[in-house]
């Protein structure tokens, strides 16, 4: 898998989590943390997506 598709996954992630984030920040009170926490938990979705689809495409090769 290319630079450009892993990218691209970390990207959907930082922009679901830091979404989700700004939601869960809103319900606590406390927005600066849940944008923090919220894209630190969507780095990690990201990677592992793009990690897992490198797998898969190696197992087709």
């Amino acid at each position: 898998m290319d630079n450009k598709k892993k990218g691209k996954y970390i990207g959907i992630g930082i922009a679901l989590g830091t979404s989700m984030g700004v939601v869960f920040g809103v319900v606590f009170d406390n927005i600066p943390m849940g944008i923090a926490m919220g894209t630190s938990f969507g780095i990690v979705f990201g990677v592992v997506m793009s990690n897992s689809k490198s797998k898969e495409d190696s197992e087709e090769k």
